[in-house]
């Protein structure tokens, strides 16, 4: 496959399936869907790939005017709901469904995505399933989701689900090669960093800065001691995740909009006409309202980081040292494995759970981390 498909990994079965729906191969025609997998399989991006092939007089190029709108967040006809708070308000819906009752403008159909839809309430989820209940011609509902059973029955039984899976640690590699251009030994280090996590590996592979984020967290991790040196480690992780998701903002903004400008046939330095000036202010809208969320996912990228360590940690304790995430910690990880037990490692895991759980709750930041890093304190373990 090619054009807007190129940046999946790992979902062949998928993209084929939707690829029959868009060329008219499948007479199973459905005016919702729900596409479900675990973080960093492409729920979203899979969903807006689909949007753009529907929309693209050659089932999805990648290249025409109508996939570069799509892709670039400016399609009239194509709306996005990302939230950076903890449920999807009913009024972000009830937007939703007025705007997907109205006829398409330049594309052949009116497509709404919603991500995290596993954030609406019951209340807001009813709002919904009425649209989908009676939905109009020509309109497409996208939802993403972790799994089927986020969603009420009713909403689930008027979709059809595509169920994506995570990439193997190859397949990302052998996409940061070819695509990024970076050695092999560089492309599986990001690939296994990031565990499968498309996104982060190409920010590993190609930025230092992130490489270098990547260890001062590793390090402050590895270095917490006592409770003191906990609070420490957790304003020190905070200062790394706000940094991280100041880089991250910067470049993902700048790629957008020049995406847009290009699907409009500018440069970024050309003076843009007064016919797109507010396509373009709609994006910077959206990307504000989404950059509220760059730090939560900056800290999360902190837990993805302590999971590794502590997985690595367990896997020595255990005896399998099977494919260890961070083998140039291997000092580091052989000392904690001595000095702490599997019991441990196990709560350790547990409570980088429940931090995730805190933190999309809307526990302050700081204190989420010092709950997570007070676990982190290595206390030896009690012969028997």
């Amino acid at each position: 496959m090619a054009g807007v498909w190129d940046e999946l990994l790992g979902q062949p079965e998928a993209i084929e399936q939707l690829s029959r729906v868009v060329t008219g191969k499948d007479d199973g025609f459905q005016h919702s869907w729900l596409f479900t997998g675990p973080a960093g399989s492409g729920r979203s991006t899979i969903a807006k790939a689909f949007a753009a092939s529907l929309q693209c007089e050659n089932s999805g190029c990648g290249s025409c005017q109508q996939c570069s709108l799509v892709l670039a967040g400016a399609h009239p006809d194509v709306r996005v709901l990302a939230t950076d708070k903890v449920i999807i308000s009913i009024d972000e819906v009830r937007e939703l469904v007025q705007f997907a009752a109205m006829a398409s403008s330049v594309g052949d159909y009116r497509v709404v995505v919603i991500e995290d839809a596993d954030r609406m309430s019951e209340r807001t989820s009813n709002v919904l399933l009425k649209a989908l209940e009676e939905p109009q011609d020509k309109t497409i509902w996208m939802l993403c989701a972790p799994s089927a059973a986020d969603l009420l029955p009713t909403i689930r039984s008027r979709t059809r689900n595509v169920s994506l899976r995570l990439p193997s640690n190859q397949e990302v590699a052998q996409l940061l090669v070819q695509r990024d251009g970076v050695t092999e030994e560089l492309a599986i280090q990001s690939a296994r960093q990031a565990q499968q996590h498309v996104g982060m590996a190409r920010r590993l592979a190609v930025s230092q800065d992130a490489r270098a984020r990547r260890q001062e967290t590793m390090r402050e991790l590895a270095s917490i001691t006592n409770l003191s040196g906990a609070m420490a480690a957790a304003e020190h992780l905070l200062s790394v995740a706000k940094r991280d998701a100041e880089a991250v903002s910067l470049e993902r903004d700048k790629q957008e909009k020049e995406k847009l400008l290009a699907a409009y046939g500018l440069g970024p330095q050309d003076k843009v006409p007064p016919g797109i000036r507010s396509h373009i202010k709609e994006l910077e809208d959206n990307q504000k309202r989404r950059n509220t969320r760059a730090l939560r996912d900056g800290i999360d990228r902190v837990f993805t980081d302590a999971e590794s360590f502590i997985r690595d940690v367990l896997s020595i304790q255990l005896g399998t040292y099977s494919d260890l995430i961070n083998q140039d910690l291997l000092e580091v990880l052989n000392q904690r494995a001595l000095l702490t037990s599997a019991q441990q490692s196990v709560e350790i895991l547990d409570a980088i759970k429940q931090a995730r759980v805190r933190l999309e709750s809307n526990v302050r930041d700081l204190l989420v981390l010092e709950a997570l890093c007070t676990t982190l304190i290595m206390r030896r373990q009690v012969a028997a």
